[in-house]
């Protein structure tokens, strides 16, 4: 397999932006990310018929005619980051696009479950890009058989996984049925939470620390296997109470894969250890504040959990599902009292210093998660239907994505981790609940 870029281009806006919006205050919450990390995905669109050879090239001016349009409603995307600054410079130099020819076909390596190594990585810009990059990139792929792969990547300085697929649904209404049918979005985070001194909590960067010996494993689980998470999550063979909630798809999920991570640190060192795990939480519909449901940026914290060894060597499901969802509930009720930036800026800092104090405690395992799932990846419908699969990119750094799958019944676990973690990982997948 070969992906070769035939052409790159600047996609600008179909319409210049207006002088009072070309210069973008980040929030306080977006000056947490480095400029150069992106945020990438990649949809995939499996050929329906020979007509599909035909209409690539078509395709692909259907798609640039799309994104100059939407560029005009999220224009900070067709900018560039003022370096060392808490600006975006909305000056329409505009997006990159790619053009690529990916050898072989695309429904063949979906079948055979290929696409989950290395060729992930050449259907999407790469993750880590120059300060003075575009912020988005687009890498459109088209397979020898007519499938398609639509590779996306853009900055994390001003992008969540919310804001990520909001533009990408909105892009593709655009292609399909035209950009009069989408609604604008707000970019106006900052008027909650405006630019300040984060130096406290500025040196704390995990996601940057990359490591080439980071090996990854894709778990999928269906509404079957769900349900039987769920089940086994409600069994206490300690006889110390049921669970008093019905936990979500999510919190059984992150329990099954931390519980068999608690495991796996047991058989590498011989006794269980202490871990934290931790969930971005999206803050959106969450405050007191009156934040639009359209709202761009980074707006999210995260959910802490702690695990103690005690005299029960077994960690059950029950009881580390348990420790997720009152992390969960505690951050929450933190956000629900929320009535200003300042008290939105005092629980991401809170929650950032107590992960700074715990990466900086060596002894103590720390498990990152996150999670897209509910949220639209499989509604990118450019006008050839949607999606068969949607893909994270692999990333050398420790950390686990959860993402719907495509029937919207299932969850995709992406799980990275050092490679010699991952073989006690695998060993434990299998362990009784």
């Amino acid at each position: 397999m070969k992906v070769q870029i035939l052409a790159r281009k600047l996609i600008t806006p179909s319409s210049p932006t207006p002088l009072n919006l070309q210069k973008l205050k980040i929030s306080c919450l977006d000056q947490n990310f480095p400029s150069n990390y992106y945020t990438s995905c990649i949809f995939y669109y499996p050929a329906s018929g020979e007509e599909d050879c035909v209409n690539t090239a078509e395709k692909s001016k259907q798609l640039q005619k799309s994104l100059s349009e939407i560029l005009t409603l999220y224009y900070p995307l067709g900018g560039r980051y003022v370096k060392g600054s808490v600006f975006i410079d909305c000056n329409d130099n505009g997006a990159e696009y790619l053009e690529a020819k990916a050898s072989g076909c695309l429904s063949e390596f979906l079948k055979e479950g290929e696409l989950e190594t290395e060729l992930r990585n050449h259907l999407a810009p790469p993750l880590f890009q120059p300060e003075e990059s575009p912020l988005l990139i687009v890498q459109f792929n088209m397979f020898e058989c007519g499938g398609l792969a639509i590779g996306i990547s853009v900055t994390h300085k001003i992008v969540d996984g919310f804001t990520l697929f909001t533009f990408v649904d909105s892009w593709a209404t655009a292609c399909r049925i035209g950009i009069d049918r989408v609604h604008s979005p707000s970019f106006q985070l900052s008027s909650f939470c405006p630019p300040k001194d984060m130096s406290s909590i500025k040196t704390f960067s995990p996601r940057s620390k990359r490591d080439n010996t980071i090996v990854e494993k894709r778990i999928v689980f269906n509404s079957a296997a769900l349900s039987s998470l769920k089940a086994a999550a409600h069994v206490n063979v300690n006889n110390s109470g049921s669970l008093k909630y019905e936990p979500s798809r999510v919190q059984v999920v992150t329990a099954f894969i931390w519980r068999a991570l608690i495991k796996a640190s047991q058989a590498r060192y011989g006794c269980l250890c202490p871990s934290y795990l931790t969930h971005l939480v999206d803050m959106r519909r969450r405050t007191a504040l009156p934040i639009p449901g359209n709202m761009c940026g980074n707006f999210g914290t995260m959910s802490i959990a702690q695990f103690i060894p005690g005299d029960d060597s077994t960690v059950q499901l029950h009881d580390v599902v348990n420790r997720i969802h009152e992390g969960m509930s505690s951050t929450f009720s933190e956000c629900a009292k929320a009535s200003n930036g300042d008290d939105i800026i005092s629980i991401v800092t809170n929650e950032m210093l107590m992960m700074k104090e715990i990466f900086e405690t060596t002894e103590i395992d720390v498990y990152l998660f996150n999670s897209w799932s509910r949220f639209p990846i499989y509604e990118a419908d450019f006008g050839w239907e949607r999606p068969e699969w949607v893909s994270s990119v692999y990333a050398p750094m420790e950390g686990i994505l959860l993402l719907d799958s495509n029937d919207g019944d299932g969850i995709e676990a992406w799980v990275r981790l050092k490679e010699n973690t991952m073989l006690h990982f695998q060993q434990m997948l299998e362990i009784k609940y």
